[in-house]
């Protein structure tokens, strides 16, 4: 049989791959290798070649769209229709398992499945029914350390709470919305995943059948598993079956959300004799962004390693914009956007990525502003997110009490006890007598007879928004946002939820603060009736409304780092790389959080295919906050020769120590001190370090130093006695 077609086109490390002798290989595949191909002609390969039936193989990946492509091009290379063959999501491939053996798993032959949102409304049935405040106890809370403990593999009667009050009470939660599925004969995401590990583990004879059955292991994306999926084929392969995975350490992104970077680094000792085969031929870059991409990422310790190169040419160097500000920023990169269209390219073949969802939104203002079209990938426009809808509503409020739209948003969220009984009850009030549903809440407060409960309640809202109204009269708009945030409950409701998403939400809500200052510099109002919240609501709603592109428009593409894996463009702008933002301040809390966000760093350089332009500001409102923060590291780290300098970092005036004292250059600091920003030094305590900061003069003069062992200090210039090193 004739089977050099499924060679042909392939490089010499892919034939190496496809090709191997049966056993367990790790084909480590850096970006824009061309790892699917490999592991679809490897499974080609081994039908064709090793006599294998494609029905004895089982290939995993983690998108319902990859493993679409993957049983397409099976069925290409092998001329079979591909239904029938284990190939799949992890989860699809749990769940069929599960149905071909519910007996076996405890379950209802006819069990379903819950997705996020019921899963969510299960949890909440537990909450209510343990009697407990879902003000103190918030289901998403309760939701994600019950799929956390899932992703681990952990029961409620493998963990041990100690004497731990809050994990006591989550444990209590977990094991009664494990009894409220299995009565209702339902499992959510991660019990498929955790169940069929658990009927493979604990049945000898299933076990044993599907290590037979299963004469060969295919894995996508290995370095995105957590700890039970990696359970999971370490069980199904058992010691016989061989495992062919492809993924790559320096892509490892999602630590966050369970992913194990220990996985892939562990292979060669968990599957004995297993070869590494290295695919660093990259088909996407120029040989400028990989050679920066290589030095970037081999900062990080612990890597298998390996080193992209590219037949193509060099290209262009790397654009680096050092903006005065996030508002420079934007405009700068929307000026290149325009040129890029002027010299007859498309729109939909750029990209700005950003480290924090945050930081869309002065993006979004500067292209709506142009008239430029755009599209937020894979999330919201920054004034449709469900948290700054929540705050805006509350503003509404203390604007106008009448609006029901924004006492419907804001009556019971945070929840504060108020049921949907209460609620119907006011809209009965208000549709019988034609009022809006705040007169008809102080209408039922004055004469209705409610419980004591109820009651209570809903004097507590009325009170909140009748004390922020009167409290922040004379209040700016930024004070006003912030206060609503703070003394509605809205911050302390989302800081209760500990994942990514929660962290994101606080963050957007932090940024529309800075929204809010930044209005108040900018706003033209030619209403002199109109308030300036009034205003800024109304271009909120204004900015809401005008939707994103359609699919088909072509339009520049939006989105997080986190979201563009797996994507390339041919332009591509990275934003906000500054200290602090990216590398995220919250990357120096905990081990390898800091590898993780250079990873990131190093996917968002190899999405670029022609041009990457990495940007950064002197100054940047965000989160509510002026920041003043050093170049990210990750631009140092890219040796200069590989980059173009667009203009010199220019000096920037900041506020001094004294809020009465007038402003002070950098330079004038310099001139009284002899220090400068970014000069490196050394403190007879604290070690060597590089400053940060400048300010206050004379005798009050103050640096900021970020030092290697000690972190980041103020101290007095005067008496710090800094050493230049």
């Amino acid at each position: 049989m004739d089977v050099s077609y499924l060679l042909d086109s392939l490089n010499d490390r892919q034939r190496e791959a496809v090709s191997a002798e049966p056993g367990s290989i790790l084909v480590l595949a850096g970006a824009g290798s061309g790892k699917t191909r490999v592991l679809t002609h490897r499974i080609a390969w081994v039908c064709q070649v090793n006599g294998l039936s494609p029905f004895s193989l089982l290939a995993v990946t983690f998108t319902n769209k990859a493993a679409k492509e993957m049983r397409s091009r099976v069925e290409e290379l092998l001329g079979i229709s591909a239904g029938a063959m284990w190939v799949g999501t992890f989860h699809g491939l749990a769940h069929r398992m599960l149905r071909a053996h519910w007996e076996a798993a405890k379950l209802p032959q006819t069990f379903q499945i819950l997705d996020s949102d019921d899963q969510l409304r299960m949890v909440k049935r537990v909450v209510r029914q343990l009697d407990l405040d879902e003000a103190n106890w918030p289901p998403k809370q309760a939701q994600w350390f019950i799929n956390q403990n899932k992703d681990e593999g952990l029961r409620p009667q493998s963990i041990d709470a100690g004497n731990d009050h809050i994990q006591r009470q989550m444990l209590e939660i977990y094991r009664l919305y494990e009894e409220l599925c299995q009565r209702a004969g339902v499992v959510d995401f991660a019990e498929l995943l955790l169940r069929a590990l658990e009927l493979i583990r604990d049945n000898d004879d299933l076990r044993n059948h599907y290590q037979k059955r299963f004469q060969h292991l295919l894995v996508d994306e290995f370095q995105d598993t957590n700890a039970i999926q990696y359970a999971w084929i370490r069980l199904m392969a058992g010691s016989n079956t061989p495992a062919f995975v492809v993924g790559d350490d320096d892509q490892s992104i999602y630590g966050w959300r369970g992913a194990r970077i220990e996985n892939i680094q562990h292979f060669e000792k968990d599957f004995k004799g297993a070869k590494v085969i290295k695919l660093e031929q990259n088909y996407r870059s120029t040989g400028t962004i990989l050679k920066a991409a290589n030095a970037l990422i081999d900062n990080n310790r612990g890597r298998l390693g390996k080193d992209l190169w590219t037949e193509s040419s060099d290209g262009d160097p790397i654009m680096l914009y050092s903006a005065y500000n996030e508002k420079d920023e934007a405009r700068f990169v929307i000026d290149r956007i325009q040129s890029w269209v002027d010299d007859g390219r498309s729109r939909n073949e750029v990209a700005i990525l950003y480290r924090s969802n945050a930081q869309s939104r002065q993006f979004e203002e500067a292209l709506v502003t142009r008239g430029m079209p755009y599209r937020v990938y894979g999330g919201l426009r920054f004034f449709e997110r469900a948290e700054i809808k929540d705050a805006l509503a509350y503003l509404r409020m203390l604007s106008n009490p009448m609006a029901d739209h924004a006492f419907d948003r804001t009556v019971n969220h945070p929840p504060r006890g108020i049921g949907q009984k209460s609620i119907d009850m006011i809209r009965e009030q208000a549709k019988l007598q034609s009022q809006s549903l705040w007169n008809a809440t102080l209408a039922l407060l004055e004469s209705a007879p409610l419980s004591s409960r109820v009651r209570t309640s809903l004097q507590v809202y009325v009170d909140l928004i009748k004390s922020m109204k009167a409290d922040l009269e004379q209040a700016t708009l930024a004070e006003k946002m912030e206060h609503c945030i703070q003394h509605s409950g809205l911050k302390a409701h989302f800081e209760k939820d500990k994942s990514e998403k929660g962290q994101s939400r606080i963050e957007n809500l932090q940024e529309l603060v800075g929204a809010g200052k930044g209005f108040e510099i900018d706003a033209v109002i030619e209403d002199d009736n109109m308030s300036l919240l009034d205003a800024f609501l109304a271009h909120a709603a204004l900015e809401a409304g005008e939707g994103q592109a359609e699919a088909w428009e072509d339009c520049v593409q939006l989105m997080t780092l986190h979201s563009v894996k797996g994507l390339e463009f041919p332009l591509v702008f990275l934003v906000g790389m500054e200290e602090g933002l990216f590398p995220h301040q919250r990357s120096s809390e905990e081990p390898g959080r800091l590898e993780e966000e250079r990873r990131l760093c190093y996917v968002g350089i190899t999405r670029a295919r022609e041009q990457l332009v990495v940007c950064s500001a002197e100054i940047r409102r965000l989160y509510g906050k002026e920041n003043y923060n050093m170049v990210s590291r990750f631009i140092r780290e890219i040796p200069t020769e590989y980059v173009q300098e667009i203009r010199p970092k220019a000096q920037f005036s900041r506020p001094s120590f004294s809020s009465s004292t007038p402003q002070l250059s950098h330079r004038q600091i310099e001139e009284d001190t002899g220090l400068f920003v970014g000069q490196n030094v050394s403190h007879t305590k604290f070690g060597s370090g590089v400053i940060l900061n400048l300010e206050g003069q004379g005798n009050q003069a103050r640096v900021q130093v970020n030092f290697e062992h000690a972190g980041s200090k103020w101290l007095m210039a005067s008496m710090a006695n800094l050493q230049p090193s």
